[in-house]
């Protein structure tokens, strides 16, 4: 029987990191998007651990793990701490209020397994859907499910794009230019773009404002993937963008296919 895991964050795109990490290492994850329904959920069917944001609407997250820790059931079940705002004193505030321990934010989807198994006192299972060894180059192993277009000079590049996406049911076009790149979006529109910054003459910056230039792309997630963005000043630039992700090669293929499933569950949310 698999471990069940509660979700307690309301912020989708983290939600959707977390659940489609630790669903593809084999747990069964359950969601609440605030703390009273949160509450509810583990007082009616306690899982096996529970992973709770601290900034939360209604009830905060030191409150969900007080009013669990007040029911004897929940003395053995773990309550894992989500923060953005690990500060000095942070550790001692979360103990206090009944938690375990707790995980920075953001989730590091080649860390983030590790973690939680460390908290069930368990070794990590097996990964099932982030299983690289079984995808064949070029060749989708399952429906298509999403379109991704990339942009990106470097024929290898795309070409590693397809094979790490296409067996998980993510077809991909890819293009070279901006401008064909437009071309393509003007008769299509993909679940998720996946662009380049250095282009040959050109800027990936450049191809952002252009799709969001256009009205019926404003929902489509954009990530910026780049193996030269070096200085931190040229880092800061991109990222004030208002790109939905960042991405530095070089990176692990399962972290690198988790921010992209993440990108994608957004899409659906939106």
């Amino acid at each position: 029987m698999a471990t069940r895991i509660l979700v307690i964050e309301d912020n989708p795109a983290n939600m959707e990191l977390a659940r489609y990490v630790l669903e593809a290492f084999g747990y069964a994850v359950s969601a609440a998007t605030d703390g009273e329904n949160g509450v509810e959920q583990a007082l009616a069917d306690p899982p096996d651990l529970v992973i709770c944001d601290l900034q939360l609407p209604g009830i905060d997250g030191i409150e969900v793990a007080k009013r669990l820790k007040a029911h004897p059931v929940f003395a053995r079940v773990p309550l894992v701490a989500l923060t953005a705002y690990a500060m000095v004193g942070d550790r001692e505030r979360v103990l206090a209020a009944g938690f375990d321990g707790y995980i920075a934010k953001p989730i590091d989807p080649q860390v983030f397994v590790p973690q939680i198994a460390a908290y069930l006192k368990s070794p990590p299972p097996t990964p099932r859907h982030l299983d690289m060894s079984a995808a064949a180059p070029g060749r989708l192993s399952a429906a298509v499910r999403a379109k991704a277009l990339v942009l990106d000079d470097t024929p290898a590049n795309s070409e590693f794009l397809r094979s790490l996406l296409e067996p998980h049911g993510i077809k991909v076009d890819a293009v070279s230019t901006i401008d064909a790149a437009l071309a393509h979006l003007a008769a299509n529109v993909p679940d998720v773009i996946i662009s380049d910054i250095h282009l040959h003459n050109e800027r990936g910056e450049t191809f952002y404002a252009a799709v969001r230039a256009r009205p019926a792309l404003g929902a489509v997630p954009f990530i910026f993937i780049s193996s030269t963005v070096i200085r931190n000043i040229e880092r800061l630039s991109v990222l004030a963008t208002g790109a939905d992700r960042f991405i530095l090669r070089p990176i692990e293929n399962a972290r690198l296919l988790a921010e992209i499933e993440a990108c994608l569950a957004l899409r659906k949310a939106s």
